[in-house]
């Protein structure tokens, strides 16, 4: 069984923000977005947390091991660089789908993502030290087999994009649907799915589904630990075995 502990994270009042007092250059809020990711993802990755991108204007965090004094000083240094603020919201499951659920109820019924006084809300409970096990997390990174001899090397780099993006699209709707849980692009062509206990037919069931929807080729490796940088560690070695081995799916 896993113990996901997830945090939502959305911009305060953003959509008005970038509009007033008249709209703002795109290139500008492109560059404020990309920047808050970059500094978001070291705030929470120097914790031994994963975070992702989304919407940019949301995105979600892998944050079992922060307590909401971690979640708060992240806040603190979000506020003091930038012009914008941020809330969290924080729930824990053994899917992390629920978790999500969860912690987007609550900040949705905090105030709407673009009321100017909701800002800066920290909600939710973390996972007890007491009730952390090593097996918490489970981390499955995916990877396209041979993108690059079929993909970066053939085609237009658009019509490689659109190739690398259904894959995606398909791993992420059908790990949803079928296992709770959640996906995410991280660029070229690697996927993480942060999963509940799913097996290794479960795995294999997804990439054949990817292959027969879209025709994207998968490969996967996985891990667990107690957080989930350790556990995306151990699943880029899993990923590693694939490689060598010419296997589909391994587990660390």
């Amino acid at each position: 069984m896993t113990n996901t502990q997830v945090t939502l994270i959305q911009i305060d009042n953003y959509g008005p923000w970038t509009v007033t007092p008249e709209p703002r250059r795109e290139v500008d809020l492109q560059t404020l977005q990309s920047r808050l990711y970059a500094d978001l993802s070291q705030l929470f990755g120097n914790r031994e947390g994963y975070v992702f991108f989304t919407r940019f204007d949301n995105m979600v965090a892998v944050t079992n091991g922060l307590d909401a004094d971690a979640h708060a000083l992240i806040q603190e240094s979000v506020g003091n660089r930038y012009p914008v603020s941020i809330s969290l919201s924080i729930a824990v499951d053994s899917a992390p789908a629920e978790a999500l659920g969860v912690a987007t109820d609550q900040l949705q019924d905090a105030g709407s993502a673009q009321d100017r006084g909701r800002t800066e809300v920290l909600r939710g409970d973390t996972l007890a030290d007491d009730e952390r096990t090593d097996d918490d997390v489970q981390i499955a990174h995916f990877d396209v087999n041979d993108a690059t001899e079929k993909y970066t090397d053939q085609l237009n780099e658009f019509d490689s994009f659109i190739n690398i993006e259904q894959g995606y699209a398909e791993l992420m709707r059908y790990m949803r649907k079928a296992h709770d849980s959640l996906s995410f692009f991280v660029g070229g062509d690697n996927i993480i799915a942060v999963c509940d206990a799913v097996d290794r037919e479960g795995y294999a069931d997804a990439i054949e589904h990817v292959n027969e929807a879209v025709g994207v080729e998968l490969k996967v490796g996985v891990g667990r630990a107690r957080n989930a940088q350790s556990a995306g560690m151990a699943a880029k070695h899993a990923l590693e075995t694939c490689r060598e081995e010419n296997t589909d799916v391994e587990f660390e």
